[in-house]
């Protein structure tokens, strides 16, 4: 039967599967030793102290729970979120300076629709986070990437960008532990991002959702503390010191952006679930977050020097590493030449599962690159898997 088919809007067009998520799939299969997704150790969950902070809040305000809440999300956590980054920053927010997302990426969808129109330009970090390409594609964006190094973004070469690029609209940055390389930016990055925004009028969003788990090093204080105009958002999320099947998240921001964002929310999905939000909260009210987030941090440390380690020892001399301070992520740049994908390909053979880097570069190349995560894996396997990864890529060259 032939039917007119439907025409769909040109923004499908541009929205591609995730890489991530795609091989993903693969990775359920319990033989498959991962070091593709981002994902925490789920040995680490509190599960019982969930339950227990779980029933007391339908004991204790059942109806309340199970009820619709505001799209700016429940103010007693939105105030925890606050008062935790203000003791942090030295910054001065408030709830008003907080709006509750599902998760910090969709914090990034939502400053694509605030942010950007067809054609506007998009200042990233080269490489950059995956999704964060995706979510603001879809808005017709044009993406810039500014070179990087071991202290982070080149500011030179931003603001050579900023003067060579029309629309600049947005620049978005990840200045903790980098996704995908694990780099962090240095101080002075930082501040000077901060002026360099005010100076030419661009909004930033700071992504942040591994600035906790630090393993070695004095924590920075974050670029939006530097903020003397209101430009900087920071997002934050609950999924990588918690538990992210929640997908409880925030941004953070000046109160006159917030509110825009708010509106946009309303039009996506009214509000986060109350349930969870309420949940998480009252899990904050009983238990000593810091004491949890200090066994996570003890964890991925362990692994990522065993990682380190395994790579040193085991991996060719002319394949270079990140050795990250803290985060989920390293990243691996083999010789000009070869293409990680062919490596994917080979190491899937043997159960072993990575991301090409090619993916996290907006504009494309860089297939050389390839991107793992430490924190999933159980310590014997990160060996068994690196030593695999070892002899796939030594067999390639």
């Amino acid at each position: 039967m032939d039917e007119m088919p439907v025409r769909f809007a040109e923004r499908i067009s541009r929205t591609k599967a995730s890489e991530i998520r795609e091989i993903l799939k693969v990775t359920q299969r319990p033989e498959i030793i991962s070091f593709a997704g981002g994902l925490p150790a789920p040995e680490l969950f509190p599960v019982d102290a969930v339950k227990k902070a779980g029933s007391d809040v339908l004991g204790e305000d059942g109806m309340k729970a199970l009820q619709y809440t505001t799209t700016e999300g429940y103010d007693p956590l939105r105030t925890w979120i606050a008062d935790r980054l203000n003791r942090k920053n030295g910054t001065t927010m408030n709830k008003d300076n907080i709006l509750i997302t599902h998760g910090s990426q969709q914090a990034l969808d939502l400053a694509g629709k605030v942010f950007l129109d067809e054609g506007d330009v998009v200042l990233c970090e080269s490489p950059t986070y995956l999704a964060a390409i995706s979510a603001f594609r879809s808005y017709g964006c044009i993406f810039r990437e500014i070179p990087t190094d071991d202290h982070g973004m080149v500011m030179s070469e931003l603001e050579k960008a900023i003067e060579e690029n029309e629309n600049v609209k947005l620049i978005y940055v990840i200045p903790n532990f980098q996704n995908p390389t694990g780099r962090t930016w240095s101080l002075d990055r930082r501040r000077e991002l901060a002026r360099i925004s005010a100076s030419n009028n661009i909004a930033v969003i700071e992504d942040d959702p591994y600035g906790e788990i630090r393993f070695r090093g004095d924590d920075l204080p974050s670029i939006r503390s530097f903020d003397a105009v209101g430009n900087v958002m920071a997002t934050g999320t609950f999924s990588k010191i918690f538990c992210p099947g929640f997908r409880i998240g925030w941004i953070a921001g000046d109160e006159r952006i917030i509110k825009k964002f708010v509106l946009v929310k309303q039009g996506v999905d009214l509000q986060c679930n109350t349930f969870a939000q309420m949940t998480i909260s009252k899990y904050l009210e009983q238990n000593d977050i810091d004491s949890h987030i200090l066994v996570i941090k003890e964890t991925y440390r362990t692994r990522r020097d065993l990682a380190v380690e395994t790579m040193r020892s085991e991996f060719p001399e002319n394949v270079r590493f990140t050795e990250p301070d803290g985060g989920l992520f390293a990243w691996i740049e083999l010789p000009e030449g070869t293409d990680a994908r062919v490596i994917l390909e080979r190491c899937l053979e043997r159960n072993v599962a990575f991301v090409p880097g090619g993916s996290f570069f907006p504009n494309g190349g860089h297939e050389n690159t390839l991107r793992i995560n430490f924190s999933n894996m159980p310590e014997e396997r990160i060996v068994k898997g690196l030593r695999i990864m070892a002899d796939v890529i030594k067999e390639s060259l």
